[in-house]
């Protein structure tokens, strides 16, 4: 990771193949914390044992939670403080946006309260950022752009619990790129 960083806090524009390593990179690292995550509320929820295992499998969320904060207040701050201004194409700048939506997300999904609040607000500003620009800059089509709405519907379903909004978000850009696909050339298929 030390390495992604030094190349994310260089003066240079990443390139895609060097954007898409670092997403790559950092989501890897995300996902050995949010797998755990998962499983151990998930025991902790149903495992209503000892008080001494209770207390054992809280740590253990904790500490999971205090390493997650750690790498997605990384990304965060190499996001806002280097990769976004850095983006000279609306494609990148979608890019990065899309990401700091995910990272907060992520953090929004593992806290509670004014907290989940502050990080849910930061997802939300991110992805409409991101979706905004997109719909003046990228097809329909486009696979960040459908990549950011299926994350953007996640946030509704999953963060805001808003399942409507979700499915309407996700069902309109779907009919939109299908109405598309006769009119795009062969080299669009990624």
């Amino acid at each position: 990771m030390a390495a992604m960083k030094k190349v994310a806090e260089s003066n240079n524009e990443l390139t895609i193949e060097e954007r898409n390593l670092f997403s790559v990179a950092y989501k890897n690292v995300i996902g050995t914390y949010r797998v755990p995550w998962r499983t151990i509320s998930a025991i902790e929820l149903k495992d209503q044992d000892s008080e001494h295992k209770q207390q054992m499998v809280k740590k253990y969320r904790k500490k999971i939670e205090n390493e997650m904060k750690d790498v997605c207040q990384e990304l965060l701050t190499l996001l806002d403080k280097h990769l976004i201004q850095k983006a000279t194409t609306a494609e990148s700048k979608i890019f990065y946006l899309k990401m700091k939506g995910d990272y907060y997300r992520y953090l929004a999904e593992i806290t509670m309260g004014d907290e989940r609040q502050k990080m849910a607000e930061g997802s939300q500003h991110a992805y409409d950022d991101a979706f905004d620009l997109a719909k003046n800059q990228l097809p329909v089509t486009h696979p960040i752009r459908l990549g950011l709405v299926l994350n953007f519907s996640v946030f509704y379903y999953e963060i805001l619990n808003k399942p409507d909004i979700a499915l309407r978000l996700a069902k309109q850009t779907f009919d939109d790129a299908l109405a598309e696909l006769d009119s795009i050339d062969e080299h669009s298929y990624r």
